[in-house]
């Protein structure tokens, strides 16, 4: 008899989550006992909130996301780092630049608009470090600003806009523009994507939780290595995804060669948490009015749910050929 467990997305089903849809369909939750339950989302935080008030028993959810709503006064979990690298990224036109965008330097003297407050955030972060935040012009976040900036951008009233992976690639397949993009994660130390529970429930349930991590292991393992087979498995769960393949395809891949591995995961293997990127995600966000409350990031994570001894989060860099 097999153990239900609900699992809370952070976004209606997409090539980011193709991984989680494969370890499903391949059989990986059911050789570890578990019947998982796929709860479609509203936003990272939606999902970390609902896993912290117990209405799911995991969730995935962005790191800023767990300490914004730990400053709220909830406690969501994070139990494994799936992304080592936010997905934050800033895109542009190649013939707004008239050159490849590949240096934050090349934004001096230009206007950037941001589709969220968090990647508003890491935008005006990764500016500061590289000392020329006064000389980019940084629009405010207003509402409906996912198609509102793309259009700002393809109309030339922005030189660049912030959103995340893909994005661009996406408005250059739609608009036969040849765009680039910058990803903030390959310039500041920060989280992306985590699995979340609540400390209750994982405290309650040790084995639910490694089991769970161990057989969605074994789905980013098995969607790397194919990625083919992860967005059938994917359209399995969502038929109407079957016309944009290509785009869901390559979210899936930007997904796992650029967020998800770093030299540390090849050391500590699949899931482990870096404590020194929580730290400086949770800096940033303090120097922000993201934050409610002061929080400790050390609280906020932890690799006791992982299973050291599980041969593919142990070795999983050499299972996916890194």
């Amino acid at each position: 008899m097999s153990d239900t467990v609900t699992f809370q997305l952070n976004w209606e089903p997409n090539g980011f989550q193709a991984p989680y849809f494969l370890a499903r369909r391949e059989g990986f939750y059911d050789d570890e006992g578990l019947d998982v339950e796929f709860v479609e989302g509203h936003g990272s935080p939606f999902a970390a909130e609902q896993t912290a008030k117990g209405r799911s028993d995991l969730g995935l959810a962005g790191g800023s996301a767990v300490l914004s709503v730990r400053s709220q006064g909830l406690d969501p979990l994070a139990v494994a780092a799936v992304s080592q690298k936010t997905p934050a990224t800033i895109y542009s036109l190649r013939d707004v630049f008239g050159e490849p965008f590949t240096d934050p330097e090349q934004l001096r003297g230009r206007t950037v608009a941001p589709s969220a407050t968090k990647t508003r955030i890491l935008t005006l972060q990764l500016l500061e470090d590289r000392g020329i935040r006064d000389d980019v012009e940084v629009h405010d976040v207003q509402k409906h600003t996912h198609h509102r900036v793309e259009h700002q951008l393809l109309d030339g009233d922005v030189d660049a806009a912030v959103g995340v992976v893909t994005n661009g690639k996406e408005l250059e397949r739609e608009y036969d523009r040849m765009a680039d993009e910058l990803l903030i994660g390959n310039h500041l130390d920060v989280y992306g994507m985590t699995v979340v529970s609540n400390p209750e429930f994982a405290a309650s349930n040790p084995d639910t939780v490694r089991s769970f991590l161990r057989a969605t292991a074994r789905g980013w393992e098995l969607a790397t290595t194919d990625p083919d087979r992860a967005i059938d498995a994917l359209i399995d769960r969502n038929a109407q995804l079957e016309h944009n393949r290509a785009v869901e395809r390559m979210k899936f891949l930007a997904s796992a060669e650029d967020l998800q591995f770093t030299e540390f995961v090849r050391e500590a293997g699949w899931g482990h948490h870096d404590g020194r990127r929580w730290e400086n995600l949770a800096e940033m966000l303090a120097e922000t009015d993201l934050l409610e409350s002061s929080v400790d990031p050390d609280e906020a994570w932890t690799n006791e749910y992982v299973d050291e001894s599980d041969p593919v989060i142990a070795n999983y860099a050499e299972r996916i050929g890194r």
